[in-house]
């Protein structure tokens, strides 16, 4: 049984590390402040989730409940996109120019129309 749940944790952290570099990439090749924050926080969060649930099967396999684990893999999956919402917040606030078209509710609200 230890040999099955070490495996699996194995694929979770190639799966995980797929996540983080293809987020890294996105990070990398977007045009604007918007877009680049898109790609790393939806993809850090699968990235960070599957590393700490692989942890959390390891530690299993050895006995112990993995409970701090589980509590980090909550609290990510809670804060990133609610920090990501709020960076993009402050960005419309200030002003922060963005090479894609505004839908015409975002204008409005910036004082645009």
């Amino acid at each position: 049984m230890t040999a099955l749940l070490e495996n699996l944790a194995a694929l979770l952290i190639l799966a995980a590390s797929f996540f983080l570099l293809v987020g890294a990439i996105g990070l990398m090749r977007f045009a604007d402040f918007y877009m680049r924050l898109h790609a790393p926080t939806k993809a850090s969060t699968l990235g960070v989730g599957g590393v700490l649930i692989a942890s959390m099967l390891v530690t299993l396999a050895h006995g112990r409940p993995g409970l701090a684990e589980l509590l980090i893999t909550l609290f990510v999956f809670v804060t990133a996109p609610v920090s990501a919402s709020l960076m993009a917040q402050a960005a419309l606030h200030l002003r922060v120019p963005s090479r894609a078209p505004l839908p015409r509710e975002a204008l409005r609200m910036r004082g645009g129309e």
